[in-house]
């Protein structure tokens, strides 16, 4: 991301994976919409979010721009729907990118948005928010006070909902560079950086498979495990990783692995009984729960 553009710091350099996080206002063909239909009524200004429902300000409009916080901003072209926008600088564009595949950050109706790997959406969005889903299963973990590892960190949200109940310390890994760029343009990601978080967030940009093992032993009360799906990334639903898991956990220490809830009619498996039985044979004790199973280091 470039220096200079409006609403963006650069932040200090730090040794995990620095994400500083944007500041500007992000659109969706909705929130553009009411802003010209309130400037075409005459209204002087608008009230609404732009940073996707984490705050609530009112909007000065002019012919030829709007002020949001101090700033003044230009009005955008036609957008598309299902689509999220931020200013670069020069103009509105989506919050996406190609680099072999095309990574787009996704509006959802629940304020917090979800993304999306060659249109298949990575976080479950039918029956509450990305947010409140990783809410529920980090509860299962009952994270408070303890150490946690993180294997596959995407927008956050597992991290996020650790730092609110209070967990020691998250531990948390992304391989994937271009969904730590999303991180950055999202206002419900967690920054490590927030002074808030009190340094209890390490983001490190690195692939789990790898660098498990050169975690200590014992050296994880918690672990949160969402990796992508079987056909993508079987090597996080193997034996081995799962021994390196059992490895890191200290006795006692509980896990929930995300397994989404794949069609046996049509796949011919059942991939949270398979997890299950994979589990058990690495030293833990399991039980399906959620979309996930949730599991016990013997």
């Amino acid at each position: 991301m470039p220096a200079g553009v409006p609403g963006y710091d650069a932040g200090p350099s730090t040794s995990r994976h620095a994400v500083p996080h944007y500041t500007g206002p992000l659109l969706t063909r909705a929130t553009a919409h009411a802003l010209r239909q309130a400037h075409d009524a005459g209204a002087p200004h608008w009230t609404g979010s732009l940073d996707l429902g984490r705050s609530v300000d009112s909007v000065t409009l002019a012919a030829d721009r709007w002020l949001w916080r101090g700033r003044a901003w230009p009005w955008p072209g036609p957008l598309k729907e299902r689509t999220l926008y931020w200013f670069d600088g020069q103009d509105w564009v989506p919050v996406s990118r190609y680099s072999g595949a095309l990574i787009k950050l996704v509006p959802t109706g629940w304020d917090v948005p979800t993304f999306e790997i060659d249109g298949i959406k990575m976080l479950p969005t039918a029956k509450a928010s990305p947010l409140e889903d990783a809410r529920r299963k980090v509860a299962l973990v009952q994270p408070r006070g303890r150490t946690v590892l993180d294997t596959c960190g995407g927008l956050g949200y597992f991290a996020a909902c650790c730092l609110e109940a209070g967990a020691a310390r998250i531990d948390s890994f992304e391989k994937n560079d271009d969904v730590l760029w999303l991180r950055t343009l999202n206002p419900w990601s967690p920054d490590p950086e927030a002074p808030e978080h009190g340094g209890r967030l390490q983001l490190r940009h690195a692939d789990i498979t790898a660098a498990i093992a050169a975690l200590p032993d014992a050296a994880y009360e918690v672990a949160l495990h969402d990796p992508p799906r079987f056909a993508i990334a079987g090597e996080l639903y193997s034996r081995a990783f799962y021994g390196q898991l059992a490895r890191v956990l200290r006795r006692g220490g509980h896990l929930f692995h995300y397994t989404g809830s794949p069609n046996r009619l049509t796949s011919g498996r059942d991939v949270p009984r398979e997890v299950a039985r994979r589990l058990d044979e690495a030293g833990f004790s399991t039980r399906l729960a959620l979309d996930g199973v949730l599991a016990c280091k013997r």
